[in-house]
């Protein structure tokens, strides 16, 4: 037994010596977390570990947030490896990534059961073992409460010899975490739940910040094909490659351009030579302005539309003079708007989300929406809802049925609503007689009907998502429908075909339909 164990630790002694022969082969010596590299480029792998990422019953994005996380502090990621929960797996890619790069985060594999293996794994990788660490097991002792070292828990405890403990800080309250983050050499164990590994390494960012390197990056957006500008793109990469970054990422449902063009680099001087140089070569006209976030910005934008004197300007203003009466009459939990992915209601929903903005400047509560769920439904539309929910943090009451039943259901449901913001046209069947507020007709459940859009036309609804265009909303309108339905009874606008130059059948744009008593013939 005394020879086994010695043949054992001479194995052990024999892979350090062979990391640190492969290390300083490879120009790493990357023995400690203090380790400052000389190269000017400090670099970074990370390894996502979980067979339930490479199963697909978890979204990774870990992975994301550290990379982003990590460009930011000036580091340069320059691979992931998603990894299943294989001891020797896991080993040999943890070797691998510690001796090429400055720094390695892991992902995963943190806990007390049988497949949570990465503090083994990171040992093996090493030729270490993994010990009770004294400081962890009373971490463990106290958090679990459990004493017994053979507990489950315990597993929590159980880490490499040469591991080092790094407590972060809780940048949302200041105060120290729990539990620490365990780096053995320049491999830092995080955990694989997205909440704890974000707080962990927002807390001890500090690690990793290179103060030498500063990423900086431009977007252009541009409203033609990829294949247009493909020889415009091949000459920017030609000329700025050796320092500047060129990515190029079509957008097929964006209703506002076609291609995402990126320059990255770490050197602004660098990145603004090619930016001029993309620019000056890009033909005139397809470049497009493009805010990633419209609603932060809803109420200026809307508002200074509003001013304009110009027709649709004035429309905009008395619709949105109609929602500052609603917004005057009832608290902002009594009101829901009316919304089923539709461009009407989009519109309505972008006027609101102004209005409210305008009304409440320093926060508000979650605006609340209605929707009215039909058979079969478009996936697309289904998915857009979901989108837009998220996109202008909704609070979303779903009902079935026609709208009568719906409204009936809501009120049971949702007792304290009082006024529902609907994108009711004057052009709509019954509705030439409605006023901007009016109840609902008797027999019907007794809400507030606030028409903010009576004004407007199939027309104004087009050029106020053209006036606004980075607006998200359905996609499917533009190439082919004026109105949706369900999937069984919509079909693509007769009166947007025609065939083009080669004989092809194609469909205008839907705000280019030339009457709008045609805008239902779809369905």
């Amino acid at each position: 037994m005394h020879r086994s164990a010695s043949i054992l630790k001479s194995v052990a002694r024999l892979k350090r010596l062979s990391f640190q022969l492969i290390a300083m082969a490879e120009g790493s010596t990357n023995t400690n977390s203090n380790h400052v590299p000389k190269e000017e480029t400090v670099t970074a792998g990370i390894i996502i570990i979980g067979d339930e990422i490479l199963k697909g019953h978890t979204q990774d994005t870990n992975s994301t947030f550290m990379c982003k996380k990590l460009r930011s502090l000036g580091v340069k990621v320059q691979r992931i490896s998603v990894l299943p929960d294989d001891v020797d797996v896991i080993a040999s890619e943890i070797a691998s990534f510690s001796s090429r790069f400055t720094h390695v985060l892991t992902s995963g594999g943190i806990g007390p059961t049988h497949d949570d293996v990465t503090f083994e794994a990171v040992a093996r990788a090493f030729g270490e073992s993994v010990f009770p660490h004294p400081e962890l097991v009373s971490l463990v002792k106290k958090f679990f409460g459990k004493s017994n070292m053979q507990c489950p828990e315990m597993k929590l405890a159980h880490i490499p010899e040469s591991s080092q403990l790094n407590y972060g800080v809780d940048k949302r309250t200041g105060s120290l975490l729990k539990y620490p983050l365990i780096n053995v050499r320049n491999v830092y164990i995080f955990p694989g739940i997205p909440l704890l590994m974000e707080r962990a390494l927002e807390g001890l960012d500090h690690l990793f910040r290179n103060e030498r390197t500063q990423f900086v990056s431009k977007e252009i957006f541009v409203n033609a094909d990829e294949a247009s500008i493909a020889s415009v793109l091949n000459q920017v990469n030609g000329a700025f490659k050796k320092h500047v970054s060129l990515g190029s990422y079509p957008d097929w449902v964006n209703n506002y351009y076609r291609v995402k063009l990126t320059l990255d680099s770490d050197s602004e001087q660098h990145l603004l030579q090619a930016y001029h140089f993309l620019m000056e070569k890009l033909p005139r006209d397809i470049t497009v302005p493009f805010v990633s976030n419209p609603v932060s910005i809803a109420a200026q934008e809307v508002y200074k539309l509003a001013q304009t004197r110009t027709e649709l300007g004035h429309k905009v203003s008395a619709g949105l003079q109609t929602i500052e009466e609603a917004l005057g009459k009832f608290k902002l939990s009594e009101i829901c708007v009316g919304f089923n992915g539709g461009k009407d209601c989009t519109a309505l929903l972008h006027l609101s989300c102004a209005a409210v903005q305008r009304k409440y400047p320093g926060g508000m509560e979650k605006l609340q929406a209605l929707y009215i769920r039909i058979v079969s439904p478009f996936p697309e539309m289904e998915q857009f809802i979901q989108d837009t929910a998220k996109r202008y943090n909704l609070k979303i009451f779903t009902v079935h049925g026609n709208i009568r039943q719906a409204l009936v259901d809501l009120k049971g449901q949702q007792p304290e609503l009082k006024a529902v913001l609907m994108g009711t046209r004057r052009t709509d069947p019954y509705s030439r007689t409605l006023t901007p507020l009016c109840m609902t007709d008797p027999g019907w459940p007794q809400y507030m009907r606030v028409n903010p859009l009576l004004v407007g036309s199939y027309f104004v609804k087009c050029l106020l998502l053209q006036s606004l265009p980075f607006l998200f909303y359905l996609f499917i309108y533009f190439p082919l429908y004026t109105s949706l339905g369900s999937m069984d009874n919509t079909l693509k606008n007769p009166a947007l075909r025609y065939v083009n130059h080669i004989g092809l059948e194609c469909y205008k744009p839907a705000y280019l339909l030339e009457n709008e008593d045609d805008e239902r013939t779809s369905r």
